[in-house]
């Protein structure tokens, strides 16, 4: 990695970080699709490892905020959505998934946009997680179903139930990759390089988190997972 690709990564997930941090996901939405222009070496390994010491951060900063009981139900559910899209990816094709997955939550913002109430209980949960595993499986952004979920949550619960969620999420992805032999040392290394940048954005989404949190949580989420949804769209298309 040069020095110019080095200073650009740093600068692309510490802005990720700073979302997640303040939002509660986005850091793959805005890492991925910049890393593949410039270093694809770091996708998906070395970036989803980097991103768990930004999970670590969260989960401990909000710890209080984790509702066990959600997470419980909505682990539950991705782990029955990953296994839904690899049979899905079986019979159909990846872009053919992923339009719909697009489509649906584009749907989901704009239905929530205009009022429509979900509250999470556990056949929610359930439903978020298996659709957060369907889209983190074949588009690697599964944070738009949950978030959408708590939406209107404090901001405190939202950031630490999905920190805790995704936590769990990424460190099975990370076991998978390393077991089919697509992360290993020189991944770690590469993952090592990125977590200033990752500590950077970190630093910066807690004071973002303050302003957030006085009323512009939910809109955040939506504006969030309606570009998330529009970017999985476009990139299908393309």
């Amino acid at each position: 990695m040069s020095v110019a690709v080095f200073i650009a990564a740093s600068a692309i997930v510490a802005v990720g970080a700073a979302v997640q941090g303040a939002v509660g996901f986005g850091f793959g939405l805005f890492a991925v699709p910049l890393l593949l222009l410039i270093a694809p070496s770091l996708v998906p390994g070395p970036i989803l490892a980097s991103s768990t010491v930004l999970t670590l951060l969260l989960t401990h900063l909000h710890r209080r905020g984790i509702n066990r009981r959600h997470l419980a139900w909505a682990l539950s559910g991705r782990v029955l959505g990953i296994g839904c899209a690899a049979v899905l990816l079986a019979v159909t094709t990846t872009n053919a998934l992923s339009l719909w997955s697009g489509v649906l939550v584009l749907v989901a913002v704009l239905l929530s946009a205009s009022g429509l109430h979900v509250s999470p209980a556990p056949r929610t949960l359930i439903v978020a997680g298996l659709l957060s595993g369907i889209l983190g499986t074949v588009v690697s952004t599964g944070g738009p179903p949950m978030a959408l979920l708590y939406q209107r949550e404090p901001g405190p619960q939202l950031r630490g139930t999905l920190a805790a969620y995704f936590l769990v999420g990424v460190t099975l992805s990370l076991i998978g990759l390393h077991l089919t032999g697509h992360f290993g040392w020189p991944g770690l290394r590469a993952a090592a390089a990125l977590v200033p940048g990752v500590l950077l954005g970190y630093a910066i989404s807690r004071k973002l988190a303050r302003v957030l949190d006085r009323g512009y949580t939910r809109p955040a989420v939506l504006a969030i997972s309606g570009l998330s949804s529009i970017v999985v769209i476009i990139r299908t298309l393309g």
